[in-house]
């Protein structure tokens, strides 16, 4: 594990913290690769009929909560990139809910949805990986708040790592 990877407290809102928590001490890269084994796992597993169903009314559907992880790693990784580029701009938040509607991820096979996710993860790996280490503590302005680098891509990983748990929980 690379040390200069971890954030530190303050390179993140604190909404993010358990998210952080959850994946702080690991292998960044390698989790986030292992994350699509596991995920692509579950989604098989599970079916694409059993896909289309939300655990209770007025939530997503389980293929909803995929489109919605792969959404927020590419925001993420878009808002790292930037940042670990020097971008001065404040860069926008997003409105989850409106982006799962408009993407009508029930109308994507399950197989598409689970390829895309994986050639996501690679290319968010192959970023990082690349990406000179004194980029790691460079922060920006994303919706509002100043983040670090290394701390979006805790984010993503331990994003990823929740609506797991929470599909686990629900869907078992």
């Amino acid at each position: 594990m690379n040390e200069l990877l971890v954030p530190q407290e303050g390179e993140y809102q604190s909404y993010y913290t358990g998210y952080v928590n959850w994946v702080k001490g690991k292998d960044i890269p390698v989790l986030l690769l292992d994350q699509v084994s596991e995920i692509k796992r579950f989604y098989l597993e599970m079916g694409e009929e059993k896909s289309l169903l939300a655990y209770e009314p007025g939530k997503w559907t389980a293929k909803e909560v995929l489109g919605h992880i792969i959404d927020t790693d590419r925001i993420m990784t878009f808002r790292a990139l930037c940042f670990a580029r020097g971008e001065k701009a404040s860069l926008p938040g997003f409105d989850q809910d409106q982006y799962v509607v408009i993407a009508d991820f029930n109308q994507i096979p399950l197989s598409v949805l689970l390829d895309d996710f994986e050639l996501s993860r690679k290319a968010l790996v192959s970023l990082l990986n690349y990406l000179p280490e004194s980029s790691y503590s460079n922060t920006g302005n994303a919706n509002g708040f100043q983040v670090s680098v290394r701390a979006l891509f805790h984010i993503i990983a331990g994003h990823a790592q929740h609506h797991l748990n929470v599909l686990r929980q629900k869907y078992a």
